[in-house]
């Protein structure tokens, strides 16, 4: 056991300060939540689209029937509460034995940008009383998240990436329910998995070190009369706790959880394919890529595969027009376009005649008065794409699709995103990791060095829990 780790409370549970980074997209689910909470600590839900299951135990595919958008969207929220329901209940009777003595914890996470998220978090919270001990919920700013935990009775764990962003949940809604905030988690937007919380003041090329900003994190909450058994969860860049020990203990720091997104899933228990674990054994440093590609609109760190490749390639044979001749814009376009007429330089009108001939063939228009040159093929795949929007997002760049009155951004569909549902289902169900978005911590590579994973191993949570305890 490492020394200065120990057993807190945390939303009215014993836990160890351990907490399983919640994956969406059934990269978390009842199997890995249920043995997390089983081991001691907080086993967190993937609230975003789980999968649900059959009679017989299979998992029910997520297919969309209806014509329109908007009922397409419906369907969405249907599956998405029934199956974090379903996950809910299974992992509380997987960790019944611990969680009725009060040990050990489940957490559902909702990401606050999803299309629908109020309806599905209250859908599932009505639905599993007395099952889940909090909500974390980040990707976005959740002012009404404190409402709905509080009124179900549930804690909540906002995640946030500044000082700046605490201050403005806290002063604006969480201090009016202050009694159910269980923790406030600390996402570093440039070590963290997934959608990352950069603010446009910030350099996505120039990380910062953590400690100054959870120690300003802390210094804010104790400004506004939050005590300091609160705990700050540390999240992104977290491998092994020998190399934290000196948060441990800290008064700058008051109370420190660590949490756990990218261990977790090289577990039996990870519901992700074989595949996909066997891809991160082979991870070297520098394989995750910080993109701005992601319909939300949001940074995220994710494996830099062919798909991420062939997003990059594709905003690399881009280039501006205008619709009339103008400033260097003198050269008519006549690759790509049909019979529209843009205007672009002689430059670029180079660049385009040799990605025609390359075989990028087609021109299509971005929201910024620029066009990127992709495949037919590629074309025909992001046409159907946008056509298939169920509106999993509150506002995608790529559909156009918004969560309104009128379920439209107002915006041009930007061919230079993709369809992240889609992909996510894909990947998390046996898809090809290759051509597929695999989000990952900048810490994966560590999975090839780290003796304990040698020979391909891959241990129970239990065993990972046991492990990460003694510091490694």
């Amino acid at each position: 056991m490492l020394s200065g780790l120990k057993m807190l409370s945390m939303g009215g549970r014993e836990v160890w300060p351990l907490v399983e980074g919640g994956k969406g997209v059934a990269a978390t689910n009842h199997l890995s939540s249920g043995a997390w909470a089983l081991a001691g600590g907080v086993g967190t839900i993937s609230a975003v689209n789980a999968d649900s299951y059959d009679p017989t135990g299979r998992i029910i595919p997520q297919i969309y029937r209806k014509l329109s958008r908007r009922e397409r969207h419906e369907e969405l929220v249907e599956y998405a509460i029934e199956g974090a329901v379903q996950q809910v209940q299974r992992a509380y009777e997987m960790a019944s034995s611990e969680l009725s003595r009060g040990l050990g914890a489940l957490n559902i996470n909702v990401l606050w940008e999803m299309g629908g998220a109020q309806r599905v978090l209250t859908g599932v919270l009505e639905r599993t009383r007395g099952l889940v001990n909090g909500v974390t919920c980040g990707a976005g700013m959740p002012y009404k998240l404190s409402e709905i935990a509080a009124h179900h009775g549930v804690h909540y764990y906002p995640i946030i990436s500044s000082a700046r962003a605490f201050r403005a949940l806290w002063k604006r809604a969480y201090s009016k329910a202050a009694e159910w905030l269980g923790a406030v988690v600390y996402e570093d937007p440039w070590l963290a998995g997934g959608h990352n919380g950069l603010s446009n003041a910030e350099d996505p090329r120039s990380p910062q070190d953590p400690y100054p900003r959870v120690r300003d994190l802390r210094a804010t909450m104790r400004e506004s009369g939050i005590p300091d058994s609160v705990p700050i969860v540390m999240a992104g860049g977290v491998w092994a706790l020998r190399e934290w020990t000196d948060w441990l203990d800290n008064p700058e720091l008051g109370q420190i959880v660590f949490q756990f997104g990218t261990r977790p899933l090289l577990t039996q228990e990870s519901p992700i394919p074989d595949a996909w674990k066997q891809r991160l054994m082979t991870l070297q440093e520098g394989d995750i890529l910080l993109h701005k590609f992601s319909p939300t609109g949001f940074y995220s760190s994710a494996v830099r595969n062919p798909f991420l490749r062939n997003l990059e390639a594709r905003s690399e044979r881009q280039i501006a027009f205008s619709t009339a001749a103008t400033g260097d814009h003198q050269f008519l376009l006549d690759v790509g376009v049909g019979r529209k007429n843009y205007y672009v330089t002689r430059d670029d009108l180079l660049h385009a005649r040799e990605w025609f001939g390359a075989g990028f063939t087609e021109a299509l228009k971005t929201p910024d008065n620029t066009l990127v040159f992709v495949t037919a093929a590629e074309k025909a795949v992001i046409r159907q794409d946008q056509s298939d929007c169920m509106g999993c997002l509150s506002q995608c760049a790529f559909s156009s699709w918004a969560d309104s009155e009128t379920n439209t951004t107002g915006r041009l569909a930007d061919p230079r995103s993709f369809c992240i549902q889609k992909t996510l289902q894909d990947v998390v169900h046996g898809g090809d990791t290759e051509q597929n978005l695999v989000f990952g911590g900048h810490s994966a590579f560590r999975f090839a060095k780290d003796p304990f994973y040698s020979n391909g191993f891959v241990p129970t949570v239990k065993q990972l829990v046991d492990r990460i305890l003694t510091g490694d």
